[in-house]
C-alpha cells in the first residue's frame, strides 16, 4: 500500500509518519486536528478494503473493541472511511509512545521470574476484562503488547482477528506469519476457531518465551511451525532452565495444553493462579485492593476542645445570668400592694415570660446543635463487611442497620458501599448508621432460545436487561427455517446488564445439486458424496453388465437441488453371479489360487508342487464363492 503520510484523513486526523505496517494494515502516528490530540490512525491496505465482507467484519469488531474500557488496553476512538482523498477504512486508536514486548526482549534477554510476572499480570487483567464480555484477542504475541514511556503496559489489536482463518493467515506477510504463527493454539491451526483458552494458550507461548528468550518452536516457513503447535507437546520451561519455581513451569505446561479442556478455561482464572503463586513467591508482597479504606477511628475531645465548649456554655450561662438580672425588681411598697397583686395575674406578662425562656432554650439548644456537643464522628466504613462495620460502630456506641443492596462492580459481594452518615459526619450518641451493602458484580445469563422465533427471542434478551445485536442466518440441518439456532454469547453464559447479545437464525437445509455416479467407480462416488455432505447407504448386488466395484444404480438419480446431509443408496457390481472355472492346470500354488480368487472363488489345494487336477472340472458353471479345490503334484 502507498504511504500515505502527510494526508489529512476524513477532513480531521492528519497522517504524520508510518509506526508498523503488516499484511492487513498500516499504522500512523497523526493528530486529531479537531481536538488537538496525538492519535495512532489503522488504515486498513487497499486489497481488503475492497472487500466487503471483510470491511463489514472490520467495522462490527471495532464497535465490540470500542466497548471495551480497561487502563491495559489501546482505546478505540473512532473507526470510518476516507471522504475526499485516498481510499481508506481506517480506525483511529489510543497513540501509546514507547515500544513493544518484542523491543524489550531483544533488547534485555530472558526475564527473571519477577520481571516476568511484572509484565504479564497487566496483561491477563486486560484480556480477563475483554473475556468477560465475550471478546477474545486472537493474537495474543509480544508485538501486540505496548509499554508506554510511563510504564503502563497496554493491549492492542483487540478483537480485530476474529473470523481471520488459517488460509488467510499463512498467505499475509512473512514477518507478520512467522509472528503470529508462533503463538496460535491447535485449534486456530486445524479448524480456524478460537475461544478464551486460545489467549490463554497464546499467554503460554509468550511467558515460555519471556523466561527462556526463545520461542518454542522455530521453521523456516508458517506451516513447519503450525505443524509442530499441532502434533508435539510445549515442553516443559524447567528442561531449559532449571532455577524457574516448578509452580510456574507447571503453569505454562497447563497453559500450552493441546487440549483447550485442559486449560485455564480464560485470562481471569490464568491471572487468579498467577497472583496465587506470587503471594507464595513473595508472602510479603502487600497487594493493592479496592477495599482498603481509612482504619474506624474512635471520637475524641481535646482539652483545647473541652476548654473550648466549657467557655461558650459558661458564655451562655453569663447572657442568661444577666437577661434574668436586668429585670426589674420592685420593692414593694404598702400603698402599691393592689398594683403589684394585678402585675402578679397578668396574663401579657406570664406569656412574656414564656417566650423568654423558650427563647433562652433554643440559644442553648442552637449552641449545642452548632458545636455538635455531645454528637460522635462516625468511622469511615467502606469496604468492610456487615459484621465489621457492625463491630466498629458498635465499639463507639453506635448501631447500624442495612438500607439498600446494590449491585457494584469495584466492591465486593456484602461489603460497604457507603454508609448515612459517611465516614468523618456526625450523629447523636447511641444513633443507628445506615448501611449500603454490595450484591457483587450484577450478572445476567444468557437464555436459552433454541427453535424460537427471532421475534420472540428478541424479546426475551430484552425482557433481562440486554441488548439485541445482530441477526446472522446460516444453514443448519437440524432446525427448521426462520427459528433460531443459538446465541453469541452462548445460553448460560453470564453478562454484564445491556450486554449485546447476537443471534444466529436457521435458513433450513442447503440445497446442492446432486448428479449421477452410474458406471463410476464405487470409491469415487461413495467419497464425493461423502464430502459433500450427504449420509450414504451402500448395497452390492451381482451384475452381469456391470463390472465389479462399479455404481450399478444410485438413489434419488439426479437433482437440481437437493437438501444436504440427504441420504443417499448406492448399488455397487458384485460382478457376476456365475462364473466359469478357469483352466490352471500345470500353474504353481499361488499362481493358481490368485486366479480363482480374482473370480470371486474359494480355493482348498492338496499336495505340493504344480496343479495336476482341478474340482470341478476346467469350464464348469458355478456361483461366486464357491470352493475349487486343486490338487498338486
Amino acid at each position: 500500500m502507498s504511504d500515505l503520510t502527510g494526508e489529512l484523513i476524513d477532513n480531521r486526523y492528519l497522517l504524520k509518519r508510518q509506526i508498523a505496517s503488516g499484511g492487513m494494515a498500516t499504522i500512523y502516528a497523526g493528530i486529531d486536528t479537531r481536538l488537538d490530540r496525538p492519535v495512532a490512525v489503522k488504515v486498513m491496505h487497499a486489497h481488503l478494503a475492497n472487500d466487503e465482507a471483510f470491511v463489514s467484519r472490520f467495522i462490527k469488531e471495532a464497535k465490540a473493541t470500542a466497548a471495551l474500557s480497561h487502563p491495559n488496553i489501546v482505546s478505540i476512538q473512532d473507526q470510518g472511511w476516507n471522504e475526499g482523498g485516498p481510499p481508506a477504512v481506517f480506525l483511529v486508536m489510543e497513540l501509546v509512545e514507547g515500544s513493544t514486548l518484542r523491543d524489550f526482549l531483544n533488547e534485555n534477554g530472558p526475564l527473571s521470574v519477577e520481571q516476568t510476572i511484572q509484565f504479564i499480570t497487566p496483561v491477563l487483567s486486560a484480556l480477563a476484562a475483554a473475556h468477560l464480555i465475550g471478546i477474545i484477542h486472537r493474537d495474543v504475541k509480544p508485538e501486540n503488547i505496548l509499554i508506554s514511556k510511563d510504564g503502563r503496559i497496554k493491549v492492542a489489536d483487540f478483537g480485530l482477528a476474529r473470523n481471520m482463518t488459517m488460509a488467510q493467515t499463512m498467505t499475509a506477510e512473512s514477518s507478520v506469519v512467522l509472528g503470529s504463527v508462533s503463538y496460535l493454539s491447535p485449534e486456530q491451526v486445524q479448524r480456524g476457531i478460537a475461544d478464551a483458552r486460545s489467549d490463554v494458550y497464546a499467554i503460554g507461548i509468550v511467558l515460555f518465551e519471556m523466561l527462556l528468550g526463545k520461542k518454542p518452536y522455530d521453521g523456516e516457513t508458517p506451516i513447519q511451525i503450525a505443524y509442530r503447535h499441532v502434533n508435539d507437546r510445549i515442553p516443559n520451561v524447567k528442561e531449559f532452565k532449571s532455577d524457574v519455581p516448578e509452580m510456574i513451569a507447571d503453569l505454562i505446561f497447563q497453559a500450552t495444553a493441546p487440549n483447550p479442556d485442559q486449560r485455564p478455561k480464560d485470562a481471569e482464572q490464568l491471572l487468579s493462579k498467577v497472583r496465587d503463586i506470587q503471594a507464595k513467591l513473595d508472602p510479603k508482597r502487600r497487594q493493592m485492593s479496592l477495599e482498603l479504606d481509612l482504619p474506624p477511628l474512635l471520637p475524641k475531645i481535646s482539652k483545647r476542645s473541652k476548654v473550648s465548649i466549657g467557655s461558650a456554655f459558661g458564655g451562655l450561662k453569663e447572657k442568661t445570668t444577666q437577661l434574668i438580672s436586668t429585670k426589674p425588681i420592685n420593692v414593694a411598697k404598702a400603698e402599691d400592694s393592689v398594683r403589684t397583686k394585678k402585675r402578679k395575674v397578668s396574663r401579657r406578662v406570664k406569656r412574656n415570660r414564656i417566650i423568654a425562656l423558650l427563647i433562652l432554650l433554643g440559644v442553648i439548644f442552637g449552641g449545642y446543635q452548632l458545636l455538635g456537643v455531645g454528637k460522635i464522628s462516625v468511622p469511615s466504613l467502606v469496604g468492610m463487611s456487615q459484621s465489621e462495620a457492625k463491630e466498629a460502630l458498635s465499639n463507639i456506641g453506635l448501631l447500624s442497620e442495612v438500607v439498600e443492596e446494590v449491585f457494584s462492580e469495584d466492591i465486593a459481594q456484602g461489603k460497604v458501599i457507603s454508609s448515612s452518615p459517611g465516614g468523618g459526619g456526625r450523629i447523636s450518641p447511641a444513633g443507628t448508621v445506615g448501611l449500603v451493602l454490595s450484591k457483587g458484580q450484577e450478572r445476567i445469563e444468557i437464555p436459552v432460545i433454541a427453535n424460537l422465533t427471532p421475534d420472540v427471542a428478541t424479546q426475551k434478551i430484552s425482557a433481562l436487561g440486554l441488548t439485541m445485536g445482530d441477526i446472522n442466518e446460516v444453514f443448519d440441518m437440524k432446525v427448521e427455517s426462520g427459528f433460531v439456532i443459538g446465541t453469541d454469547p452462548k445460553s448460560g453464559e453470564k453478562v454484564k446488564r445491556n450486554s449485546v447479545v447476537n443471534i444466529v437464525v436457521s435458513k433450513g437445509v442447503e440445497k446442492i445439486a446432486l448428479i449421477s455416479y452410474v458406471g463410476k467407480g464405487g470409491d469415487e462416488a461413495l467419497s464425493e458424496l461423502t464430502n459433500s455432505g450427504f449420509d450414504v447407504k451402500v448395497v452390492y448386488k451381482f451384475s452381469d453388465k456391470v463390472f465389479k466395484g462399479q455404481v450399478v444404480s444410485q438413489s434419488p438419480e439426479i437433482s437440481d437441488a437437493i437438501g444436504l446431509g440427504s441420504k443417499i443408496e448406492l448399488v455397487l457390481s458384485k460382478g457376476p453371479e456365475f462364473v466359469f472355472v478357469p483352466n490352471v492346470l500345470g500353474k504353481n500354488k499361488n499362481d493358481a489360487s490368485l486366479d480363482l480368487e480374482n473370480l470371486g472363488l474359494k480355493v482348498v489345494t492338496k499336495g505340493t508342487g504344480k496343479v495336476n487336477n482341478i474340482s470341478p472340472a476346467i469350464g464348469t458353471k458355478v456361483k461366486q464363492g464357491a470352493v475349487i479345490t486343486l490338487t498338486l503334484r
